[in-house]
C-alpha cells in the first residue's frame, strides 16, 4: 500500500472537515448517521486512517486522521449535550421513547379504568339481580291475598272527593 504524500493527507484533512461541517450541520446523506463511518464515506477516504495503528513490534502510533476523528466526536457530543441532536435517528429514537413512555401511562390508566368499570359492572348487576327478586317476591304477596288491599283504580274518584 502506498504511503500518502502530504499534498493528499492535506486534501484529506480538507475533505474531512468539510464532511464534518456538513454532518455537524445536520445535513446527513440518506441512510448516514452522526458517525466515523459516514465522515469516512463524504470525505472519500478509509476508516482505517481514524483509528490508531500497531506497529511490527507491537507498539501504538496514531493513525492518520485520528485527531480528526477525536475532535469530530468531541464536538457532536457538544451538541448533544447541548440538547442539538445531529442525528435524526437519534432524534426520532428520543421522540419514539417519549412516546411509549406516554403510551404505557396511557394504559395504565385505561387499565385502573377497566378494573373501577368492571367492578361497578357487578355492583350493578347484584343489585338489579336483588331488586328484581324483591319485585318478585312482593308480586307473589300481592296475589296471595295475605293482608293486602287492592287501591282502587286511577279510573274512579276517591271518597269524598273535594271536586
Amino acid at each position: 500500500m502506498a504511503r500518502l504524500t502530504e499534498g493528499d493527507k492535506a486534501r484529506n484533512e480538507a475533505a474531512i472537515r468539510a464532511a464534518m461541517e456538513q454532518i455537524l450541520s445536520g445535513n446527513l446523506p440518506p441512510g448516514g448517521k452522526a458517525d466515523l463511518k459516514t465522515l469516512a464515506t463524504l470525505a472519500g477516504v478509509t476508516r482505517t486512517g481514524f483509528y490508531p495503528k500497531r506497529n511490527r513490534d507491537g507498539t501504538h502510533r496514531p493513525g492518520a486522521y485520528q485527531h480528526l476523528a477525536e475532535e469530530f466526536e468531541r464536538r457532536v457530543k457538544q451538541l448533544q449535550d447541548a440538547g442539538e441532536i445531529v442525528d435524526p435517528r437519534a432524534a426520532q429514537i428520543e421522540r419514539l421513547k417519549t412516546l411509549n413512555a406516554e403510551l404505557k401511562e396511557r394504559l395504565i390508566k385505561r387499565d385502573a379504568e377497566v378494573k373501577e368499570l368492571t367492578e361497578f359492572q357487578t355492583v350493578a348487576i347484584s343489585r338489579l339481580a336483588a331488586q328484581h327478586a324483591e319485585i318478585e317476591r312482593l308480586r307473589k304477596q300481592a296475589t296471595s291475598g295475605e293482608n293486602v288491599r287492592r287501591l282502587p283504580s286511577a279510573g274512579t274518584a276517591p271518597y269524598g272527593s273535594c271536586s
